[in-house]
């Protein structure tokens, strides 16, 4: 049987591979906070945000499609896997890659913990990044 999370995320990949904004929006509270903890100035508050950021994705990446590679549920939060592709209208790729997990209260996300992240293409192994995190972090010291 479906829960309520599983629904929601079912519904919220049907908006955003339809290109409904109407239905999209109205899938998030409007109090609905949204944390992105590895850019905390990312954060916001407000489905009126959710709205402004999509109008944005789907203008600048027209075709852009997404599909749930797992989930799982615990009582009323969802942990998603996501994959987003599409093409921007410069012609450019747009690949993202990553996990939100969705607190959702009847049917509708009332928050988010978002670690979606664009797809690095660059090669770099892991050696190389470690490398890169590691010069990095001692720069700010």
């Amino acid at each position: 049987m479906e829960t309520i999370a599983e629904r929601f995320v079912a519904e919220l990949v049907e908006a955003v591979n339809g290109h409904d904004l109407e239905k999209l929006t109205e899938l998030f509270a409007p109090d609905y906070v949204n944390e992105t903890p590895a850019h905390p100035a990312r954060g916001f508050t407000g489905n009126d945000q959710v709205r402004r950021n999509w109008a944005s994705l789907f203008a600048g990446v027209p075709d852009i499609a997404t599909e749930v590679m797992a989930l799982a549920v615990a009582g009323d939060t969802v942990w998603t896997e996501w994959k987003m592709d599409g093409t921007r209208r410069d012609g450019a790729e747009h690949h993202m890659r990553g996990v939100v997990v969705f607190t959702v209260e009847s049917g509708r996300a009332t928050a988010a913990r978002f670690y979606l992240e664009p797809l690095d293409t660059s090669g770099a192994d892991v050696n190389a990044a470690i490398a890169s995190a590691l010069h990095s972090h001692s720069e700010s010291s």
